[in-house]
């Protein structure tokens, strides 16, 4: 049996409440009814057996009305005896069986052969002792066929208004599960499809349903943005450690097959203790860089002298000094990782190294320009061509793949200068021109004088 989804709940749920609030409903319209009915009765009757008081008269023992007098009007029926309780005027109902004696001002009920009637009595006098006595007399109406009436027109109209009740409900339901729908609608399909790129997509709202599926949304790009760099990192792993391995597998296959000399076997370990070196500093390159891509590798933001970071990066470098050369600006501060930083600034001396002439030189530079610090390396070395600039930040990308030998670089150097640049509100920018040499500069804000340090990024 197929379940009951939680819309048709809801809508049962509203419907059976509507059910049972008109038929509270119901029986408290027939209670009040009743009490209506009976209260107007008995105004009626002394509203009307008060103007007929003023119209009736007794002179010389015979009773007088104004002109145009009734009798029987709005439906009570004016009856005048004497004060010996005699019959003087009026009619008595047909169905009236009668009351024992009178009393003034009170009404009661007195039952009639088909029908109950209120009574009501008044004196009206003529001198000291005479007078006439004034008795109202108005048939109550019948409450049950009242009931009877009202219920018949509540059977015609409550199965209609439990029916719009229940459409409406049903309708303001599915239009308050929208978003629920389109959440689920959406699960299911990057479930089946394996798609992180589908989102949910609905416009701003205030409800609590809009909120979730902008939450899902932004749970969807987490989740694709950790797939796509997980993906990344095994293509990126696959990629390059391929030729490492062949190499150390062919060097052991070679060391197995053949009978080496011990300076051979030594040139083979040596051979595959670089290869294993490679491989580890590729995996730590690419692994550094999957974590700031999601952000799962914490930068302390801090006051940070750049100026003093460069100065002591370039005195560990093993350089010629006549190769390297510095202008370094005292002072200039920017808010960042002191880490990531001096990562990034050894990276670029090292490119520039690695594609330079083989004597040629690089020129380091720290200064503050406007509210930016810039760090700049330029060398005289291959240059990169115009259509090649923009690739160049690209994961393994080389702008000469044909280099070879120790200085050859796996192409992710550039790439993570720029994933630091960017995780520090900063970019890169390059000049170029083959044949004559690169310069490469970082743009970051200035530090604010006398700020606080920042709290960490990316925990």
């Amino acid at each position: 049996m197929r379940k009951c989804s939680v819309k048709t709940k809801i809508t049962i749920w509203i419907t059976l409440l509507m059910f049972i609030l008109s038929a509270l409903l119901i029986a408290f319209t027939l209670a009040i009814g009743n009490a209506v009915i009976l209260r107007t009765s008995r105004e009626q009757l002394i509203r009307t057996l008060r103007s007929s008081a003023a119209q009736v008269r007794l002179q010389d023992g015979r009773v007088n009305t104004d002109e145009g007098f009734q009798f029987y009007r709005s439906g009570v029926s004016t009856l005048v005896y004497s004060s010996k309780e005699s019959l003087l005027a009026g009619q008595l109902p047909v169905s009236f069986a009668g009351v024992e004696g009178f009393e003034k001002g009170v009404i009661r009920t007195a039952k009639g052969e088909q029908a109950e009637y209120l009574v009501l009595d008044l004196w009206v006098a003529s001198g000291w002792e005479d007078g006439v006595w004034l008795r109202g007399l108005l048939e109550v109406p019948d409450s049950r066929q009242i009931a009877y009436s009202f219920l018949q027109v509540a059977a015609v109209a409550l199965p209609v208004f439990l029916l719009l009740a229940a459409l409406g409900g049903y309708r303001i339901v599915r239009r308050a599960f929208r978003p629920l729908d389109a959440i689920n609608a959406t699960a299911s399909a990057i479930s089946e499809a394996k798609d992180l790129s589908r989102r949910i997509g609905l416009p701003p709202g205030r409800d609590e349903f809009s909120s979730l599926a902008q939450v899902f949304d932004q749970l969807f790009a987490r989740l694709e943005h950790s797939f796509e760099a997980e993906k990344q990192f095994t293509a990126d792993a696959s990629h390059e450690l391929r030729t490492p391995v062949s190499i150390i597998k062919g060097a052991c296959e070679y060391a197995e097959k053949y009978d080496e000399t011990p300076e051979e076997r030594q040139e083979t370990i040596a051979m595959i203790a670089r290869q294993a070196d490679k491989m580890s500093s590729l995996i730590d390159q690419l692994l550094r860089m999957t974590r700031l891509d999601q952000g799962t590798e914490s930068a302390r933001m801090e006051t940070v002298d750049l100026s003093a970071l460069v100065e002591e990066l370039l005195r560990e470098q093993r350089r010629p000094p006549e190769r390297l050369s510095a202008a370094v600006q005292p002072g200039v501060t920017v808010c960042g990782d002191a880490a990531l930083l001096a990562r990034l600034a050894g990276n670029l001396v090292d490119n520039a190294f690695k594609y330079g002439k083989p004597d040629g030189h690089v020129w380091v530079s720290v200064a503050a320009d406007g509210e930016e610090a810039q760090l700049c390396v330029r060398d005289d070395g291959i240059g990169i061509s115009r259509e090649q600039q923009d690739k160049i930040w690209q994961r393994f990308y080389q702008v000469d793949p044909a280099r070879s030998g120790e200085t050859q670089g796996a192409g992710l150097g550039l790439s993570m200068v720029r994933q630091i640049a960017q995780l520090h509100g900063g970019h890169m920018t390059l000049e170029s021109v083959p044949g004559i040499g690169s310069s490469f500069v970082l743009h970051l804000p200035l530090a604010e004088k006398g700020g606080a340090d920042a709290a960490a990024v990316g925990e």
